[in-house]
């Protein structure tokens, strides 16, 4: 019963303003119980983990040998279908990925396929073409 007159003596005072500091604005306050990332980074570097990447697949020197006389057969004036595999930067594997496109130059000096387009494929990095 004592506890709940705890407080009679102060319930009904005015809020106290101080004199010294300014009073915050509702978006100070706010700010105080805003969410607080002890690890800065780390939902990235989870994410960056979770990434998927595709393992590259090693092609024998025959498979290779056959893309390159397609490659040779094709028109240069026929559009082309090209899948090829795109490293990545950020960490082991990569994805395939499709170009469509006409073929403007198959440049052997650099090993590059530079299509209309202007996308460049490494020739070595081709495992398909239709």
């Amino acid at each position: 019963m004592n506890n709940l007159h705890k407080y009679d003596d102060i319930i009904n005072l005015e809020h106290h303003v101080s004199k010294v500091h300014k009073q915050m604005s509702l978006e100070e306050r706010a700010a105080q119980f805003a969410p607080f990332s002890a690890l800065v980074g780390y939902e990235d570097a989870v994410y960056e983990t979770a990434r998927y990447t595709e393992e590259k697949k090693e092609l024998d020197e025959e498979f290779k040998n056959n893309i390159y006389k397609k490659l040779l057969a094709t028109p240069k004036d026929e559009r082309v279908a090209i899948t090829y595999f795109v490293p990545d930067n950020k960490k082991q594997g990569g994805k395939y990925q499709t170009v469509i496109g006409k073929i403007r130059k198959i440049d052997v000096n650099n090993k590059l396929i530079i299509l209309m387009n202007g996308a460049n494929i490494p020739l070595n990095e081709i495992t398909d073409i239709n």
